[in-house]
């Protein structure tokens, strides 16, 4: 399988976020909504709406914009599809590179067989604007933010794509304390 190189970051090393959610529809199944690309508002926490920008809705070279309100809207294009397991998609403003504080952003979806489920790897690679001073400021303040953001997204994801509804604010607050309660529970 094709991996994304990342030396085509110019800054230092990227960093990294992912969660990984177990979604209990066939894989083939995932790939059929994943493959999607007009669906993102359905289940990315804060997207109002997504549309595709190219005659080509998927594929490397398709694009969509994604919209946090009617009018706030941030690039994707796909920089990398392997058919059946997922795809890149750099996170851009138009000719304007990536959106503020990044120097630079992709976002992986990744699935991969799990017996008869799906686990599903969501992941944010980045690199800050700033040198050193933006690496610091990410280390100290926004990534625990993205953190909690990527474990939304695969959560939420899990969320639609095992029940077909679009997941509001309220639905996922509840899924997040079912989690926990969960995971109190694996503890004791």
């Amino acid at each position: 399988m094709a991996r994304f190189d990342y030396r085509q970051f110019t800054m230092s090393q990227p960093t990294i976020v992912s969660a990984t959610s177990q979604i209990r529809i066939p894989c083939e199944r995932a790939w059929e909504l994943l493959r999607d690309l007009s669906l993102a508002h359905h289940y990315v926490p804060g997207l109002v709406k997504s549309e595709i920008t190219t005659e080509c809705r998927e594929g490397v070279g398709a694009s969509r914009k994604v919209f946090q309100s009617e009018a706030k809207g941030i690039d994707e294009t796909v920089a990398e599809w392997i058919d059946g397991h997922g795809f890149l998609i750099r996170l851009h403003c138009g000719d304007c590179g990536a959106p503020f504080p990044f120097e630079q952003a992709h976002f992986r979806y990744a699935i991969a067989a799990h017996g008869p489920d799906t686990l599903l790897t969501a992941s944010l690679i980045y690199a800050m604007r700033w040198g050193a001073v933006g690496r610091a400021l990410d280390r100290l303040l926004l990534r625990r933010f993205i953190e909690r953001r990527i474990r939304d997204v695969a959560l939420s994801m899990r969320i639609y794509y095992e029940t077909g509804e679009r997941v509001t604010p309220q639905r996922l607050k509840r899924a997040k304390k079912e989690v926990a309660a969960i995971g109190e529970n694996h503890r004791h």
